[in-house]
């Protein structure tokens, strides 16, 4: 593909590689290849189960090992509520009155008016509703159901249909209304905090900054106080040299009507760069919107877990890793270790001598096995919610752990199809990562990324279809080639507010 001298311009400015939007239109050209899944990893086989012992036994390490660890909490933030609001903006569009297109037809929006006393904005909505010359309790008599979701989601009112989720209201204790941004805080205080000090990096989008900024101003004098401790808040973007190039149908590059070439945000992946500016030796990895008021106790209680285990395996990595820098040892010693890799690592898809020609090579192969970045992630039982899940995934003669989206998978395959519906475990995206060796040098986390498990989807743009490439998902392919291991949790500590009407379930109510 040539470029124009003003398409060359554009890219340069935008800090983007030339080679590599090549690359990502040869890209949309030959396809992503779909993951070859091997099996589901289950309980003992790929996922660990751990005792209510050994829970604690964990637990007590990381506590222990806090002082000696920078650590920090970091929350992708940037997603807007528009998804989470879409069939309140479905029933704006179509509703009409009673008579015509009575409010049962919609029933999401008939759940949120029924129980509209229940969210925790309600006073808030009641408040500016009054202010508008509007009386909430008079709609809701009157039927006047359309002006009370307008107000929830429009400019006029709480204008939640544009807001980032971690503004929201979410959740009421005893008067006092908080937001999963306020949550993430309460959160970080409790498991997160060294010397008195919180480190948390929200990732948002540029134009909510000053939102941001007020929301902290208002919330973080009661939080230091409640806690006694000091957060250390940092907001970073997704970097617009992570975008990527839009092409229409025929994989050719589109322009927009100035004549400039069109590039997208290409998903959450594009957040490693974000992770690779961290400094912390712990990072936990949770979404804004995954907070709740019921389970938070027990919520904390398996993130120090994660961090338990994290550190427990770090412990043995390092130690390891030293015994393989010394020189020539003994095929005996090599498949001890490679036992303890097993065992104490708790990976077993490490490959035995057998595999290689000499002592020297098995060494070799251990130590590199070895020498990357770690993540320890949650998973909890599959019960049909959506997200990807855990599996042994087999690629150029390697087997891995990994986790899978339903997207990369090809489902035509019956056989693949059949492996995929036998996940009994999901990922709620509950990480705890390591990104130093031994010695505390930062791995450069680009090195470990799977570049060959990307996403291809259409859009609109300008009336018109497009394909749009996003690169691979931060807990998927951008962590593809790190030392992974899964950790069973329990349900309760996935709450995601995915919906409005997720807001009313009996974990969001206090």
């Amino acid at each position: 593909m040539e470029f124009s001298q003003k398409d060359l311009s554009q890219i340069n400015n935008s800090r983007l590689q030339e080679s590599e939007v090549q690359q990502q239109i040869e890209n949309f050209v030959k396809g992503f290849k779909p993951m070859k899944l091997q099996s589901a990893a289950t309980i003992g086989n790929g996922i660990n189960r751990f005792s209510e012992k050994e829970v604690e036994d964990f637990i007590s390490l990381y506590n222990s090992k806090v002082g000696e660890n920078e650590i920090m909490k970091f929350v992708p933030a940037s997603g807007a509520a528009t998804r989470m609001m879409k069939d309140l903006y479905n029933f704006i569009e179509e509703y009409k009155n009673e008579e015509e297109t009575p409010i049962s037809n919609f029933p999401k929006a008939e759940q949120v008016i029924k129980e509209i006393e229940h969210f925790a904005f309600y006073s808030q909505l009641k408040e500016i509703m009054q202010n508008n010359g509007k009386d909430l309790n008079i709609c809701l008599k009157d039927k006047d159901y359309k002006t009370i979701i307008e107000y929830i989601l429009l400019e006029k009112g709480l204008n939640y249909g544009k807001s980032p989720k971690a503004w929201i209201l979410f959740h009421n204790y005893g008067g006092r209304f908080i937001t999963p941004f306020e949550e993430h805080l309460i959160e970080a205080a409790k498991y997160c905090s060294k010397d008195n000090v919180a480190n948390i990096e929200f990732s948002i989008l540029k134009e909510h900054t000053e939102g941001f900024n007020k929301l902290m101003k208002e919330v973080l004098p009661l939080y230091e106080k409640t806690f006694g401790i000091k957060y250390n808040i940092s907001f970073s973007y997704q970097e617009h040299s992570t975008d990527t190039i839009a092409v229409d149908l025929n994989n050719e590059p589109i322009h927009d009507k100035n004549g400039n070439l069109v590039f997208r945000p290409a998903g959450h992946g594009a957040l490693l760069n974000n992770i690779n500016n961290l400094n912390s030796d712990i990072i936990f990895i949770k979404n804004i919107d995954n907070v709740c008021s019921l389970y938070r106790e027990e919520s904390i209680k398996y993130k120090q877990l994660l961090a338990g285990v994290l550190l427990k395996v770090k412990q043995v990595v390092n130690s390891l890793q030293e015994k393989l820098s010394k020189n020539n040892l003994t095929a005996e010693e090599l498949n001890t270790i490679c036992n303890n890799i097993k065992e104490q690592v708790l990976v077993n898809e490490v490959k035995s001598f057998e595999y290689f020609s000499s002592e020297k090579e098995y060494q070799n192969y251990l130590f590199s096995f070895l020498n990357r970045p770690i993540r320890v992630c949650g998973m909890v039982k599959n019960e049909g919610e959506p997200g990807g899940g855990p599996f042994y995934v087999e690629k150029d003669g390697n087997i891995s752990l990994q986790i899978v989206e339903k997207a990369q998978v090809d489902l035509d395959d019956e056989g693949q199809k059949n492996l995929f519906l036998k996940a009994t475990h999901f990922n709620p995206v509950d990480i705890v990562i390591s990104t130093s060796n031994a010695k505390g040098e930062k791995y450069n986390l680009n090195e470990f990324v799977d570049y060959e498990a990307g996403f291809i989807s259409e859009k609109s743009f300008e009336g018109k279809t497009i394909k749009a490439q996003e690169r691979p998902g931060l807990w998927n392919g951008s962590m593809s080639n790190w030392l992974t291991i899964f950790v069973e949790i329990p349900l309760k500590t996935f709450n995601p507010v995915k919906t409005i009407n997720d807001l009313l379930k009996e974990s969001h109510r206090v």
